[in-house]
């Protein structure tokens, strides 16, 4: 017997099983993986695969929205902050993790758990009663979907997401490219030389930019006009925006320096430590639907890569997610049959952090329902608030679009400000409403 069923097991489904078990409550996760269902992104089993970066983006929780995210993780006793802690790898202020020890880390620490039984199994139809949480992610089951679909009444939005490819370290020429982070900023557990960057001339540049916008794509015909998330987009898309697009966007070389020249490049392409042995490295930015020999042909004449071997290559791959402005209540719970939550990125949040954070609240407003007390939610001022409030009714339903957290999202500081001290003012505020949050009894003595 099981308090609440919990169908999903990535990032979202993994951190609200944590949250509900922590609080003694038996927790039945269902993720498909390994039940002989695939998704077209992931590549294994194991519960809080990361598909696409191995990034959670900034760990600074004094002048940055995610990073604060992370801190208020953190303090209610997170898991996936927990492991990203333990598998971090170098990434200037960034927090990047292994990725394959991450997933090993959170499948055992959840097959541990007394409370939690995790099955191998594909559910095809939300549960007509029982308290459910749904956090099948963007990747969602075709039958899962449709049975969504019914539910709401509203059809589905959808965007497209790219994973960037990853390449075996040993096959990167550094007599060409060098190790520099950006400005040489010096993150959590990193040096200032967490990057690897390989240099362009103008020429090179221009060359490649042609080639990029040349190159044989993946078509899906069937879902034409689908909108492509900002946060995530292929970087041929990006190309066609303008000759310069790429040069100040992920491939900008401000800030690094050559050391065969002592200048910055005209543009750069920089790859991220992907796991602990640093083996394995992301190519920064470089999401693609480019067909497979042509990523290879083309990202060999990236100075520094001629003789690059890809452990993986880019995709693309359909995101799904509800109209959670409308169809959700400010407890995720869905308005038309309330004994159904969601959380992740089916809700429309975006990110690995928020994904795990819409998780971490569904299951504590959950406990809290089920142990029959109350929960307010958390306030805008808090990074956490400022999340649930975009995704369950600050968005416009009719134009929402997948988001991360950022400080548009916080209500606005009164009065004129200088814009170098705004960032730490709400960082100040959110600590402050977080600790009133805190003191409320269902959290006060939860050791978060």
């Amino acid at each position: 017997m099981h308090d609440i069923h919990i169908i999903g097991g990535g990032l979202a489904g993994s951190e609200a099983a944590w949250q509900l078990a922590n609080k003694g409550f038996k927790v039945r996760l269902s993720e498909m993986r390994g039940s002989g269902t695939m998704t077209p992104a992931h590549q294994g089993e194991g519960l809080a695969e990361l598909v696409c970066s191995n990034s959670f983006r900034s760990d600074d929780a004094q002048n940055n929205a995610v990073g604060l995210l992370h801190q208020e993780m953190r303090d209610l006793g997170s898991l996936i902050m927990a492991q990203g802690d333990i598998h971090k790898v170098p990434a200037g202020s960034a927090l990047a993790v292994d990725r394959d020890r991450f997933s090993e880390g959170v499948t055992a620490a959840l097959a541990a758990h007394p409370n939690i039984e995790i099955v191998r199994e594909r559910i095809d139809a939300l549960p007509e009663s029982g308290m459910t949480i749904v956090a099948t992610g963007p990747l969602t089951a075709p039958g899962l979907a449709e049975s969504i679909g019914t539910a709401t009444g509203e059809d589905q939005l959808a965007f497209f997401d790219a994973i960037a490819p990853i390449v075996h370290r040993d096959s990167i020429d550094m007599e060409v490219a060098w190790f520099q982070s950006r400005w040489n900023k010096v993150g959590p557990g990193g040096t200032g030389k967490d990057y690897i960057n390989c240099p362009m001339t103008k020429d090179q540049y221009l060359a490649f930019h042609a080639a990029l916008l040349a190159g044989e794509k993946t078509e899906f015909r069937e879902w034409e006009n689908v909108p492509y998330f900002e946060g995530c987009m292929p970087i041929e898309v990006m190309a066609e925006r303008g000759v310069d697009t790429l040069r100040f966007g992920p491939m900008k070389g401000v800030g690094l320096d050559d050391p065969k020249t002592g200048r910055w490049p005209y543009a750069v392409v920089q790859l991220r430590q992907d796991n602990a042995s640093a083996t394995l490295w992301n190519m920064v930015g470089f999401q693609t639907k480019l067909k497979y020999a042509e990523q290879v042909a083309l990202f060999r004449t990236i100075p520094g890569l001629e003789n690059a071997e890809f452990a993986r290559l880019g995709g693309l791959h359909r995101n799904t997610f509800i109209k959670s402005p409308e169809l959700l209540d400010a407890q995720l719970r869905l308005r038309n049959a309330p004994h159904i939550r969601f959380a992740g990125q089916i809700t429309g949040c975006e990110g690995y952090v928020e994904s795990s954070a819409i998780g971490l609240l569904a299951g504590r407003f959950a406990a809290a329902e089920l142990a029959g007390e109350t929960l307010e939610s958390p306030p805008r001022e808090m990074a956490l608030g400022a999340l649930l409030s975009h995704i369950t009714g600050e968005a416009e339903a009719e134009t929402y679009q997948p988001m991360n957290v950022n400080f548009g999202l916080f209500p606005p500081i009164p009065g004129k400000t200088k814009k170098a001290d705004r960032k730490q003012m709400y960082t100040g505020r959110a600590r402050e409403a977080m600790r009133g949050w805190m003191a409320q009894p269902s959290l006060s003595s939860a050791g978060s």
